[in-house]
C-alpha cells in the first residue's frame, strides 16, 4: 500500500516508517519538523514538510501520492504542558485530526490507524486496564486523544472510515537506527542514562512508599519495535477488511517498577546511577499497566522485545552510538508538538 505517516520524523513514527518499508509498503512522511528532523526520515520514504492545518498541502499530498491509508502519529503529548496550555492541545490533537479526517473523506481514503494513549483511562480502578474500562482522562492530553477516538466512531458511521485506535503508555528502547532524545527530557530511561553519565544529574524517584513490590510506581514499557509491529498489523487487518472499527490496548500486562528500571540500567551500563527520592507527584497512581489480550486474540500481536533487559540494553546501545558520534542530527525526538509533529 501507499501509506502516509503523520509525525513520521519522530521516535515512534520513524520506526513505524522503517517497518512499513521493510514490509514492502511505499511511505510518505508528513511532518512539520517542530520537533522532528528530516534526517530521521528513512531514505526510502518521500518526505513532505508541512502541517496538518495546511489543508491545501495535505489534500494535494493525499491525491498526488495516491495514498491508500494513513497512520496518524502526529500530536502534542506532554501532560504537564497540556494542563497549562489546553488550547494548544485542542488545536494540535483534535482540530488537526479532524482536518485530516475531512481530507481523507474528500480523497475517499477509508483506512486509518490512530496513535491514541492509555491516558484516556485517567486513574483506573483496576489493573491491568482493559479496553472496556471507563474512560475518564485526568489531563487535557488524554481528553483530546479520547475526543479523536469519538470522532473516528462517527466518521466510521457516516463515511465508512475503517480505523484502529491503539492505546499505550510508554514507548521505550531503540533500534540500531532510531532512539529517543527529547527537549525537554521527560522520559525515565533517557533520564537514567543522563544520571549514569553525569553524577551531577541524579535521577529523581517521585515516591518510594507506594503499595507495590518495592515501593516505587509500576508502569508499562513497550519496545518501540513492538509498537511499530502493532501499527503495521492493524493496517494489514484494515486492508483485509477484517476490522471495521476497533480499539486495542498495547501493554505488557504486569509492568516494571521505577527501581527495577534503574537497577537494570545499572547492570546494563556497568555504572553507578545517583538517585534522589522526592515527594509523590499529585495524581500519580501506584500502578498503570494495560492488558493487550484483545489485540493478541484479534491480530496475533504479542510483544517480542519488551523484556526490561532488552528495552534498556537496546536504548543504551543507541545512546552510546549517539554520544560517540556527537552529532545532534541523530536526534529522533519522540516529543510531539503542533500539527503534524513527531511521535
Amino acid at each position: 500500500m501507499r501509506v502516509l505517516v503523520t509525525g513520521g520524523a519522530g521516535y515512534i513514527g520513524s520506526v513505524i516508517t522503517d517497518q512499513l518499508i521493510t514490509d514492502g509498503h511505499t511511505v510518505v512522511v508528513y511532518d512539520n519538523l517542530s520537533k522532528g528532523h528530516a534526517y530521521a526520515v528513512a531514505t526510502d520514504a518521500t518526505f513532505v514538510e508541512a502541517d496538518l492545518l495546511a489543508e491545501e498541502t495535505l489534500r494535494s499530498t493525499l491525491v498526488d501520492h495516491k495514498i491508500d491509508a494513513v497512520i496518524h502519529m502526529a500530536a502534542s503529548s506532554l501532560v504537564g504542558e497540556s494542563m497549562s496550555n489546553p488550547g494548544r492541545y485542542y488545536v494540535d490533537n483534535l482540530v488537526a485530526s479532524v482536518r485530516l479526517l475531512n481530507a481523507l473523506v474528500d480523497a475517499n481514503i477509508k483506512m486509518l490507524v490512530f496513535s491514541s494513549t492509555a491516558a484516556v483511562y485517567g486513574e483506573p480502578e483496576r489493573q491491568p486496564i482493559s479496553e472496556d474500562d471507563q474512560t475518564a482522562p485526568s489531563n487535557t492530553y488524554g481528553e483530546t486523544k479520547l475526543a479523536v477516538e469519538r470522532a473516528l466512531r462517527w466518521y466510521h458511521s457516516a463515511h465508512g472510515m475503517r480505523y484502529v485506535a491503539l492505546r499505550y503508555f510508554n514507548a521505550a528502547g531503540a533500534t540500531a537506527q532510531r532512539g529517543e532524545r527529547h527537549d525537554p527530557e521527560t522520559h525515565l530511561i533517557p533520564l537514567i542514562f543522563r544520571a549514569a553519565q553525569d553524577p551531577r544529574s541524579p535521577i529523581t524517584v517521585f515516591g518510594d512508599d507506594y503499595p507495590t513490590r518495592d515501593g516505587t510506581c509500576v508502569r508499562d514499557y513497550i519496545h518501540v519495535s513492538d509498537l511499530a509491529q502493532a501499527h503495521v498489523l492493524a493496517l494489514d487487518a484494515l486492508a483485509r477488511k477484517d476490522i471495521g472499527a476497533q480499539i486495542f490496548n498495547l501493554g505488557c500486562g504486569d509492568g516494571y517498577t521505577v527501581k527495577e528500571v534503574i537497577d537494570t540500567a545499572k547492570q546494563v551500563t556497568g555504572r553507578d546511577i545517583p538517585v534522589t527520592v522526592g515527594a509523590r507527584r499529585a495524581g500519580d497512581p501506584a500502578v498503570l499497566v494495560a492488558s493487550s489480550d484483545r489485540i493478541a486474540k484479534a491480530l496475533g500481536w504479542r510483544p517480542q522485545q519488551s523484556s526490561l533487559d532488552v528495552i534498556v540494553r537496546s536504548a543504551w546501545e543507541w545512546e552510546r552510538t549517539f554520544s560517540h558520534k556527537g552529532d545532534a542530527k541523530q536526534n529522533t525526538s519522540g516529543v510531539n508538538q503542533a500539527g503534524a509533529a513527531t511521535r
